[in-house]
């Protein structure tokens, strides 16, 4: 069954009302995934061994800036592809994997509080994960109080770490690496 986030081949080359023009392309062993934008809208364009596909880029229409830095890639027999992008001062992001040569959309959206999301194989099992710097706090206030939420891409949350006084005080900083052990059930 195709991914119901897939465009059609004819769709390729507009992104919304205008053409495309490419940001930002990685190579993901023997694969390439790049990110192109237009007006108010995007794409995710995979090609290689696992043949071409596009996925539309929602976070884009959710009005995300999409720059060179928003593409950061984990190959491995799973691979994993994090697409982020600032908008409203949060982040957005959105999942690809590639698994047995096909990529899928991981079909959870993220948003991380705190200005920081990124790929870390936390809980070190050949996956990398998701991890989100969030503030305790409302988006507005100046709080003060961090926490790092991990998320594994085959799906649920594998936890948070305690909440700290500083963003700078989360574990690795500023590549944000919490331990399995620093986990705990989010909220608890």
């Amino acid at each position: 069954m195709p991914d119901p986030g897939a465009a059609t081949p004819q769709d390729e080359l507009r992104c919304g009302a205008t053409a495309c023009r490419s940001v930002v392309k990685q190579e993901v062993g023997v694969d390439s995934v790049e990110l192109v934008v237009g007006e108010g809208a995007g794409r995710i364009w995979t090609s290689g061994a696992s043949g071409p596909n596009v996925f539309e880029l929602t976070i884009a229409s959710s009005g995300a800036r999409i720059d060179g830095s928003s593409l950061q890639c984990v190959d491995a027999e799973v691979a994993v592809c994090l697409v982020r992008g600032e908008v409203g001062g949060e982040v957005l992001g959105e999942v690809l994997v590639r698994r047995s040569g096909a990529w899928t959309r991981a079909q959870v959206p993220y948003v991380a509080s705190g200005a920081y999301l990124a790929l870390h194989d936390v809980d070190q099992d050949a996956v990398a994960d998701v991890v989100a710097v969030q503030r305790a706090c409302k988006v507005d206030a100046d709080c003060g109080r961090w926490f790092a939420q991990v998320f594994s891409p085959a799906g649920g949350e594998l936890g948070c770490t305690p909440v700290v006084r500083e963003a700078e005080s989360l574990p690795g900083w500023p590549t944000v690496t919490p331990d399995p052990s620093d986990l705990r059930q989010c909220g608890a």
